[in-house]
């Protein structure tokens, strides 16, 4: 009975952890609004690049798929929040296509067929894998590699700020977004005995830390004009 009790505790709380990481993520998710509100009323992209689109399509496809029953056991939370992200770089990647410039238009075009393209390999040739442990680790090594190099770009804006002294392009509630959303997911991953989930949320912990103390280190020394973020990474 004290077992069963302990069991149950145990489940209530991963997927706790694992639904606050899905409503945390919702911020991650929203944070590119405020430019593409900018990109549609100027009726152009500008400098900004829609590279980071690209990539985190590509992270929440590969980590959806990891989370689905086909690859992994009792990952339906993994699944659901790369899917709604998933969601959210397809609309954002149509806008950015249909403001660019006709050479940015064809290149992210293709970029995006190249992505679907990458995403069905993947797929038809995971599920050429009759063993379910091996297509597990295999999927699982793709989407924690995908995860990690999500979590790099953070390193070039810590970067810029320690450079520059200024938060300007380190806007707060989306390092605050991915430090929650991470942590939630580090948590949930520990509970899931998944390194695959664990892992790569453990270093974006690790990276919302150090932007949350730079914040709060260079935040009066941010310019007077907020400029929209060029670069957002997902999980």
């Amino acid at each position: 009975m004290v077992s069963l009790v302990s069991s149950q505790a145990f489940t209530i709380w991963k997927d706790a952890a694992g639904i606050a990481g899905n409503i945390f993520a919702f911020g991650l998710f929203v944070s590119p609004i405020p430019t593409f509100r900018r990109v549609i009323r100027n009726k152009s992209t500008e400098q900004f690049s829609g590279l980071p689109y690209i990539y985190a399509l590509l992270n929440c496809l590969i980590s959806a798929w990891y989370g689905s029953p086909l690859m992994s056991v009792d990952n339906v939370l993994v699944t659901t929040v790369n899917s709604s992200g998933a969601v959210f770089q397809i609309i954002y990647i149509t806008l950015f296509i249909t403001h660019a410039e006709k050479p940015q238009k064809v290149r992210m075009f293709g970029l995006l067929l190249a992505v679907l393209g990458i995403v069905a390999l993947i797929i038809a040739g995971s599920l050429q894998i009759s063993d379910f442990a091996l297509r597990h680790i295999l999927i699982g090594c793709l989407s924690c590699a995908s995860l990690v190099s999500m979590f790099a770009s953070p390193l070039f804006v810590i970067n810029l700020v320690i450079r520059t002294r200024s938060v300007e392009y380190m806007p707060f509630y989306l390092s605050l977004s991915t430090f929650l959303m991470s942590t939630a997911f580090f948590v949930y991953g520990m509970l899931n005995y998944d390194p695959f989930v664990y892992l790569p949320n453990g270093i974006g912990t690790i990276l919302g830390i150090v932007q949350l103390a730079l914040f709060f280190y260079y935040k009066n020394t941010a310019g007077e004009d907020a400029r929209e973020p060029l670069i957002v990474s997902y999980t």
